[in-house]
């Protein structure tokens, strides 16, 4: 099964948040991350073309450092599975990859963090002050978002900054062309807390660092946690132009 410009792989309803973007631009305009998903099937010959091409994506030297399981059906219930058990047994951000955010971020970057953090949980009606409720929704990212595929990104464990930007690089190129079939996603990197968990299920070796999920899936277009706006800083707080 192929995808073609003018046609969505297997989309559920006729909703236009479906549609395929045909340009780059639009691709970056409707991507957004997605926290529910549609539970249909991803057929696996439409992502073997979106894998593909993402293949095209620019790596310093041409190393090419990303490694890349996609996960689906019973392989994902047994990891989800798994991640249940070591958080009810105490795993927690300690025992990560590495650290998410630097400690004692500054504003403007903890502002930023906040405040789509907030507009999240106001679109899905949980109080601030509800500690329970909160840790419930940051849950569901171990549940990859009810999305039917995920991929896990990693790379060898000797791999530096500059091809840690490359793989965030692949992940851009990748969740665009999936806007481009008419497909969504969720960039995870919560998923490197439980990087020994997702190694042990997948099989991949502890010379390979786990770098970030990918949900892959249909939105849920009427889910709050889909149509929140999201801020953007302006253009001129952070790019500076010389010699224009």
């Amino acid at each position: 099964m192929t995808y073609t410009e003018n046609a969505t792989p297997s989309a559920p309803g006729s909703d236009p948040a479906f549609a395929p973007a045909l340009t780059v631009t639009a691709a970056m305009a409707s991507r957004r991350s997605i926290r529910a998903f549609q539970d249909t099937p991803v057929d696996a010959a439409v992502l073997r073309e979106i894998l593909e091409k993402a293949q095209r994506a620019p790596s310093g030297g041409n190393v090419q450092p990303w490694h890349v399981a996609m996960v689906t059906g019973d392989a994902l219930r047994n990891l989800i599975t798994a991640v249940q058990q070591a958080m009810m047994a105490g795993g927690g951000i300690a025992d990560g990859e590495y650290v998410i955010y630097p400690p004692d971020l500054p504003d403007p970057y903890m502002a930023r963090r906040y405040g789509v953090a907030h507009a999240m949980y106001d679109a899905m009606g949980i109080e601030r002050s509800d500690k329970m409720a909160r840790n419930m929704a940051m849950a569901q990212n171990f549940t990859g978002f009810g999305a039917p595929v995920v991929a896990f990104v990693h790379c060898p464990r000797f791999m530096g900054p500059p091809q840690w930007a490359d793989m965030g690089i692949y992940l851009q190129s990748l969740m665009l062309l999936l806007r481009e079939a008419g497909l969504d996603s969720c960039p995870q990197e919560a998923w490197s807390i439980y990087g020994q968990q997702v190694r042990d299920v997948l099989t991949i070796g502890d010379d390979h660092i786990l770098y970030a999920g990918l949900a892959i899936g249909w939105r849920d277009t009427d889910a709050p946690v889909n149509n929140f706006p999201v801020a953007r800083a302006p253009l001129d707080e952070l790019v500076c132009w010389h010699g224009f």
